[in-house]
């Protein structure tokens, strides 16, 4: 997911972002452009930190929501290409946010309840 943060920064930045403030000449409309894109940005940023998180401890809750906000950036891909531009290899971030949370629930499955005192979950005290 790290990647995927340096890659719309510094890939998607000049190819996406850039153009589209250059066509979009209402200030309004630009000023809500680079929010946009930057609120992306964030999200990114916000499920590495949250992937970073799952690496060392079993959340099924947390890998929920991760996994849901990215399986619907890829649900929002799929069909823009699909609808918008006839494929799906213009815009091939689907894949990304399809294959993460897929290695995302592999891991999970396959971690033991790491952190937790009881070996089972939820019951560990000291992460209540």
């Amino acid at each position: 997911m790290a990647a995927t943060v340096a890659i719309h920064v510094f890939l998607g930045g000049p190819e996406v972002h850039d153009p589209m403030l250059a066509v979009v000449t209402d200030t309004k409309l630009n000023a809500f452009v680079s929010v946009l894109w930057h609120a992306v940005t964030v999200v990114l940023i916000t499920l590495t930190g949250g992937l970073a998180v799952l690496s060392f401890r079993r959340d099924l809750a947390m890998e929920a929501v991760l996994s849901g906000l990215q399986i619907g950036f890829a649900a929002l891909f799929i069909a823009s290409g699909l609808i918008r531009l006839g494929n799906l290899t213009d815009m091939p971030q689907w894949i990304i946010f399809l294959s993460i949370p897929l290695a995302t629930r592999i891991g999970q499955a396959l971690r033991p309840n790491a952190g937790s005192k009881s070996g089972k979950p939820g019951l560990d005290p000291a992460r209540s």
